[in-house]
């Protein structure tokens, strides 16, 4: 297995466009959307300024992208081109593959979230506490899985034709309705209700609470437990039922 995570790995780093979209253009965004934003004003039913604020929501959007987009296109399209099916001829157990796909794409999303923080501190003075840089890392990093698992069921779940548009409704509804890409609180009342039980949402309110040395809300680790529950679940799933049809 350790071969085909130095094998997938390299693949990842070769793709200059995935590397792009996933490790820099959140810290680009971040730049667009806070760039003129002073450190002092908060935002709107949020005791953080909009950089701070952005900081977690634009490296969680790194993260999901580099997860979610990794993986769902390139197991969709090996499963179409037979790569997968060779795999299963050799001694590589099943959960190896998806394990496989999962560490690569999280090695990837390290480096998005670091990027937007360094980003952050340089150019927005963004200062917090030694163990915050720490702990935001580790539970974005971390978060991640849950839509490492996501992109591993869409992946098992659409053909190579119609992954890329099922992935990017999906990549786009989470990031925009989620909150990833303005606070949730410039959002109408009926749609605050319903960001406030979508994964990302939670994912990023996760980083946030952090930010305010503060315990996360119990609502938001709820949503992040079952959808992971949920995800990886019909990942597992699928990935039977593509078994069980090769």
């Amino acid at each position: 297995m350790n071969s085909l995570i130095k094998l997938e790995l390299t693949r990842a780093l070769r793709n200059r466009k995935f590397l792009f979209f996933s490790v820099i253009y959140p810290s680009v965004l971040f730049l667009i959307i806070a760039g003129n934003a002073d450190s002092t004003t908060k935002v709107p039913g949020s005791a953080l300024t909009l950089p701070t604020y952005m900081m977690v929501s634009m490296a969680s959007f790194g993260a999901l992208t580099a997860v979610l987009m990794g993986n769902s296109e390139r197991i969709a399209k090996e499963r179409e081109g037979g790569w997968v099916r060779q795999l299963r001829l050799t001694p590589l157990p099943g959960r190896g593959y998806v394990l496989a796909k999962t560490a690569s794409a999280a090695v990837v999303s390290l480096p998005s979230i670091v990027i937007v923080f360094a980003v952050a501190a340089a150019v927005k003075d963004v200062r917090l506490d030694a163990w915050q840089w720490l702990a935001l890392t580790g539970a974005i990093w971390a978060g991640s899985l849950v839509f490492a698992a996501l992109g591993v069921a869409i992946g098992y779940l659409a053909s190579g034709d119609a992954v890329r548009p099922i992935t990017m409704i999906t990549y786009f509804g989470l990031s925009m309705l989620g909150g990833l890409w303005m606070p949730t609180t410039t959002f109408p009342g009926w749609l605050q209700d319903i960001a406030k039980w979508l994964p990302t949402h939670a994912y990023a309110a996760l980083g946030q609470a952090i930010e305010q040395s503060r315990a996360p809300h119990v609502q938001d680790l709820v949503v992040l437990v079952v959808s992971f529950a949920l995800f990886a679940g019909g990942a597992a799933w699928l990935y039977r039922k593509d078994t069980l049809k090769a």
